[in-house]
């Protein structure tokens, strides 16, 4: 066998060969394909342990927190910890020049001061279920895909009604392996979620960027919520009447030292892996989709970077937005450089190369499967031009800047012909407005309105570009020109748009109408919905209908092998073991970090990198208490061979006997293209040492009185 198909078994059908790195596995089938390798490698507890719907078990001390990270319950008073990074939009929230938490740090020193999130929510899952039988009912082969795709969606309504009918709970249905088997989850949603505290910036995001996706890692990435119930510890919204929630299970924390080579399991909600896709698909996000994204928001950033250091306000007003941007920014960098490493567009044609002599060994295959491959090419050679405009539309007009941020939300007050319906519209904008207008910064926005509007204007293909604007093109792309234009909308002026929303009228559109900034985001998101949309959609959904066949047809050719569903937000376990790695010729990286590189770092010229004076005297008298290891030193970080990715952010690590030991916060950067192929070389997940959490607690903050209510393991 040569080394290219080699690589190919290793990455896109190892999951049915027993990788301990690889893989983000069911919860529910863990006793059928993993509990057997787990226990081989130290684990020392049962399937039923780690998921169990009729006793306590470790996935009732997990939760998926706001939709988009994952956090573990570390006490039996709903004390919550997941990322500082994780929580960083409510603690930006409560921040001002005045009170800046963001710089400062935030710590409760009781439960009267802890502060409430109205927008933040966490879900415990309740019970998943395999009902894939249930929604295929009467999808034939022979309905068209419209046709497939309703009835799957009505079969889902039916199902969710079932599973959630007088149980307050809520519900949803996911598909895996591309759309070959469906599973049902069941969660218990929380809207009482308290901020308790969180580090200051100089520890919990410690590094900013430039040390983002890289190992060796300093980050004190965490920070602590509570969860509260009603009196009978249900779910219910904020009331000061409401008290702690008291879990059904909680992590107790381990403070032993860690060694190389101990068992770790990641237990959270990771987001989306793609790793059946065919080699045009790599191809696409290598060499056409990552590389233009990361061209716009390397000159988004690098404005709001300036305006950030130029004042303290806008700083504040701008992390959030700043570290949205930023987090994928890096991925997909590290991402480009993995794939072209791996060479992995054609390590996927080696591997669609052994599939094609499969397909042609049985003429039943031929007949089912025979056109799999040229079909992605015809579909995937009309979908690159869609996929591009799309890239930048979605970059540069609709995830890109306030003003246009805001004329998403007003064009619907504009075209409301009803009274009632126009209100509901208005109520909206003004309950927008609110934060929007706190958060705001005119001089900022523009720059950076004026600088992804030029690269639109320049960048998208002529014939998707709106025919009014393609005449007035020589004219505004020019930066000066979108810059005057910014300057006199009256989206951007916040009086104007208070009077807008507050008495809009018939004289209010004419104004909207005239507005030049406004219309040319009607012009290019029309234009977009019109010409760029539905054929993007529709290719997408052939495309979507190919995959699904060709994973059913992987399936089949790997029967009775474990493989790997693709991660979808839903619940997964990924086990390893903690280790370094060599990402380079010449360079070994150890497996863990102390607090003695916090401080060899330490720059009071750099914002990300000035150490808080606090820790630096700590650090001189060595008053570490027990939070040292085996060096004597408090450790800060460690890194394993857990396969991870975006949403597993917060997701709590555990030893070989179900006791939290970190708190996953990163990938090594090596190892970003992992959603796609994965190198067990230098694919490590990136954990933040509890022992530095605790210590950043206790000695840091004071705040010791937090840890009596924890179980700590010494």
């Amino acid at each position: 066998m040569n080394r290219r198909l080699l690589m190919f078994f290793v990455f896109i059908v190892s999951a049915t060969c027993l990788s301990a790195k690889e893989g983000m596995w069911i919860p529910t089938l863990l006793q059928k394909y993993n509990i057997e390798e787990m226990s081989q490698m130290g684990f020392k507890l049962s399937a039923a342990d780690i998921y169990d719907v009729n006793h306590a078990s470790m996935k009732d001390a997990v939760v998926s927190f706001g939709g988009g990270c994952t956090g573990g319950v570390i006490s039996n008073d709903g004390l919550l910890i997941t990322n500082h990074h994780c929580g960083y939009g409510e603690i930006q929230n409560h921040s001002s020049v005045e009170h800046d938490y963001l710089t400062n740090g935030f710590w409760a020193m009781n439960k009267s001061e802890e502060l409430p999130n109205p927008m933040l929510t966490v879900q415990f899952l309740v019970k998943m279920e395999d009902v894939t039988d249930k929604i295929m009912t009467d999808v034939k082969d022979s309905l068209t895909q419209g046709g497939r795709l309703d009835l799957i969606q009505r079969n889902t309504s039916e199902v969710i009604k079932e599973y959630i009918s007088g149980t307050g709970y809520s519900a949803q249905v996911k598909p895996l392996f591309n759309g070959n088997q469906y599973f049902v989850y069941v969660y218990e949603t929380f809207r009482d979620v308290r901020l308790v505290g969180a580090p200051p910036s100089a520890i919990g995001k410690f590094g900013g960027d430039t040390d983002n996706w890289v190992w060796p890692r300093h980050t004190g990435d965490f920070s602590l919520f509570r969860i509260y119930a009603d009196k009978n510890n249900k779910p219910a919204k904020y009331s000061p009447n409401n008290v702690p929630y008291h879990p059904k299970k909680f992590f107790p924390i381990n403070l032993k030292s860690l060694k190389e080579g101990d068992f770790t399991m990641v237990f959270g909600y990771p987001g989306t892996t793609q790793r059946y896709i065919p080699s045009q698909a790599v191809n696409l996000i290598a060499n056409q989709s990552d590389p233009a994204k990361v061209a716009i928001r390397t000159a988004k950033l690098d404005i709001l970077n300036t305006m950030m250091n130029s004042s303290a306000k806008i700083r504040i007003q701008y992390a959030g937005k700043y570290a949205s941007t930023s987090n994928s920014w890096k991925k997909w960098q590290g991402e480009v450089k993995g794939l072209q490493r791996l060479d992995a567009v054609n390590l996927k044609k080696s591997g669609e190369l052994e599939f094609t002599k499969w397909v042609n060994e049985n003429p039943d295959r031929i007949k089912k499967y025979g056109t799999i491959l040229s079909d992605f090419e015809k579909l995937y050679g009309e979908y690159l031009p869609y996929q591009s405009v799309n890239d930048y539309y979605t970059e540069c007009v609709q995830r890109s800047t306030d003003i246009f941020s805001l004329a998403s939300r007003i064009e619907p007050i504009e075209v409301a012909g009803k009274d009632d319906l126009r209100k509901m519209e208005i109520k909206k904008v003004k309950d927008f407005l609110v934060d929007y207008l706190k958060d705001y910064d005119k001089t900022t926005d523009g720059k950076v309105w004026s600088a992804l509007m030029q690269i639109y204007l320049e960048k998208v293909d002529h014939r998707f570009l709106p025919e009014k604007l393609l005449k007035q093109l020589p004219k505004i792309s020019n930066i000066q020109v979108l810059t005057t234009i910014y300057n006199k909308s009256l989206l951007s002026d916040s009086l104007k748009i208070k009077k807008l929303v507050e008495n809009f009228g018939a004289r209010s559109i004419k104004e909207l109408q005239k507005d030049q900034a406004y219309s040319m985001y009607k012009m290019i998101s029309q234009q977009f919905k019109a010409k760029v949309d539905f054929p993007f959609r529709d290719i997408f959904a052939k495309i979507g209908a190919v995959q699904k066949k060709y994973t059913a047809a992987l399936m089949e050719m790997n029967a009775g092998k474990r493989m790997m569903a693709d991660a979808n937000s839903t619940l997964r376990v990924a086990y390893g073991r903690v280790e370094g790695y060599k990402p380079v010729d010449g360079v070994t990286f150890k497996y863990f970090t102390t607090i003695k590189g916090v401080i060899e770092k330490d720059n009071p010229a750099i914002y990300d990198y000035n150490v808080p004076e606090a820790l630096r005297k700590i650090y001189r008298t060595h008053d570490f208490g027990q939070y040292v290891n085996d060096t004597g030193e408090v450790p800060v970080a460690f890194c394993a061979s857990n396969h991870t990715t975006g949403g597993n952010s917060g997701s709590p690590v555990v030893n070989a006997n179900g006791e939290l030991i970190g708190l996953n916060f990163d990938r090594g950067w090596e190892g970003t293209m992992s959603d796609i192929v994965y190198d067990p070389d230098v694919c490590r997940n990136i954990s933040l040492d509890m022992h530095y959490a605790l210590f950043i607690i206790d000695k840091f903050a004071g705040a010791g009185y937090l840890l009596k209510e924890m179980e700590i393991v010494k």
